[in-house]
């Protein structure tokens, strides 16, 4: 019989909603090993999410981000990152990355078990060179999917936990009072519902709600949340948000949780908050909500879900009527009161 891996180390650095996705994994992890040390490798940008969170017991903050954006200096921090990997000793590490960066993270921990999805699962199918165990992703959604990097630890079915509870970001930062929480923004320009579409949506509740809508200005998105209000006729004002901890904390406290395919969205499903999601170009039977499927809004074109990165919103969010996402929130809302 073999005996359970003593130091288990999780590979996802990034972007937010996948680091949240990739939760649930954490929570079995320590349900099938109490005593064992888990560890998580995440972008700095990201690491405000892990840090003080129950389940993790050693944190790797890597500066991937800063990293691309420099032009020097990379090596004598990479050379540190090994050796503080390699001191954790991990048995297994567990790309949920599918990528170069992942398996090369995993591969460089030192780990004499390494683990990722198949060649045919990844989005970098090469970087499957750097791993020794492969295993067939199951599932459709990207929980499922990561969970099932878990078959290669021993039968049994998974559990989906966000543990919740156990994260500790955000709990000082939650704004007082009742509130609809509106995140306008996301990576890609596709993900991002009109401003001005939001705006009616954000008038529209904010006759209905008795606390006010606060719109979320993520660093580099403050003209983006400034058009929100001044479209919504006064109904609801600018929340700034320059640090994850913000954005966590106003997510974590709100009545009901507007937003595109962004990490916010995600964030609130953790939270278990009502949630309405405008789904563009990804699908959300993969990306959107776990097991959430009436918080998502969606116009089913021929070309829907293209996963196509692009500048500007295109059809399959421009055809979504701010009546049917008011609409949607109101029940949710409802719901959520009963």
């Amino acid at each position: 019989m073999s005996r359970d891996p003593e130091r288990l180390l999780v590979v996802r650095t990034s972007a937010l909603g996948d680091v949240v996705h990739g939760l649930p994994v954490l929570a079995e992890l320590r349900r099938r090993f109490p005593a064992a040390r888990l560890g998580w490798v995440v972008d700095e940008a990201f690491a405000p999410l892990l840090a003080g969170h129950a389940q993790v017991d050693r944190l790797f903050a890597v500066p991937l981000r800063r990293w691309r954006r420099a032009r020097g200096g990379r090596r004598r921090e990479l050379v540190t990152l090994a050796r503080d990997l390699r001191a954790f000793r991990a048995d297994i590490a567990l790309d949920l990355m599918g990528n170069h960066k992942g398996a090369l993270l995993a591969l460089l921990s030192g780990a004499p078990r390494r683990v990722g999805h198949a060649r045919g699962d990844r989005r970098e199918p090469a970087s499957v060179l750097w791993l020794n165990e492969r295993i067939p992703a199951r599932g459709a959604h990207a929980v499922e999917r990561a969970l099932s990097l878990l078959d290669a630890l021993g039968a049994g079915p998974a559990t989906v936990d966000f543990s919740p509870a156990s994260i500790a970001c955000g709990r000082d930062s939650v704004p007082p009072g009742e509130y609809v929480y509106l995140h306008p923004g996301a990576a890609w320009g596709n993900k991002r519902y009109p401003p001005s579409l939001w705006g009616e949506v954000a008038a529209a509740l904010g006759r209905d709600c008795p606390g006010p809508v606060l719109v979320g200005a993520a660093p580099g998105e403050e003209q983006l949340a400034a058009a929100v209000v001044a479209a919504s006729r006064g109904a609801a004002r600018v929340f700034p948000a320059p640090t994850l901890d913000e954005l966590v904390g106003a997510v974590r406290g709100a009545r009901l949780v507007l937003a595109g395919d962004t990490g916010a969205a995600h964030l609130a499903r953790a939270f278990d908050r009502p949630l309405v999601v405008v789904h563009g170009p990804t699908d959300p039977a993969r990306h959107g909500p776990w097991s959430d499927p009436d918080a998502v809004v969606v116009r089913r074109l021929p070309c829907s879900f293209c996963h196509q990165r692009m500048e500007d919103a295109k059809s399959c969010l421009r055809l979504v009527a701010p009546d049917e996402i008011v609409a949607r929130a109101r029940h949710r809302l409802a719901a959520a009161s009963v």
